[in-house]
């Protein structure tokens, strides 16, 4: 992707809207706990393999639409998103070594930070969050790593041969 395509940039920022509409889309009562951290997938993909397009500021931007959306406190999830899109963009050059079930184990520990920081904050304003709300939505994140890379993958694929 370069930078100067209007396209691909409109499907960057395209997958970075729908992700963010998924993280508040409804779901069952029984499923709600599991919901996959759609945005910080999405984002760990673009800044692991274009980095030049995705930094903390679209990480920043981002997670304030996200706080927005959910009516958490001012800049949690922004927060949060800016940590994993750091770790993502230092470790870059070695995760994209990594075979995809090894990546999806770095971003296990990743993305665990990252709820942590939010487990710690919602804590610090006063709430009594449960762990499991926090812990199962890495869990299922990162059992969908592989799907998801290997889907945006492709569609980067047929976009160049046309």
């Amino acid at each position: 992707m370069r930078a100067s395509s209007g396209k691909a940039m409109l499907l960057m920022w395209l997958t970075l809207i729908v992700a963010l509409l998924l993280s508040v889309a409804p779901m069952p009562e029984h499923l709600e706990m599991s919901r996959p951290l759609w945005l910080a997938l999405v984002l760990t993909f673009w800044a692991m393999n274009y980095p030049h397009q995705v930094g903390l500021l679209t990480a920043w931007s981002l997670g304030i639409a996200q706080d927005i959306l959910y009516g958490s406190l001012f800049g949690q999830h922004a927060l949060s998103l800016m940590l994993v899109v750091f770790l993502i963009l230092t470790l870059q050059q070695r995760l994209k070594l990594f075979p995809l079930w090894q990546q999806s184990c770095a971003l296990l520990i990743i993305y665990g930070l990252a709820q942590l920081v939010l487990l710690w904050l919602s804590t610090l304003s006063g709430m009594r969050p449960e762990l499991s709300y926090y812990a199962l939505p890495v869990l299922v994140s990162c059992l969908l790593w592989p799907w998801l890379f290997l889907l945006f993958s492709n569609v980067g694929r047929l976009r160049s041969l046309r």
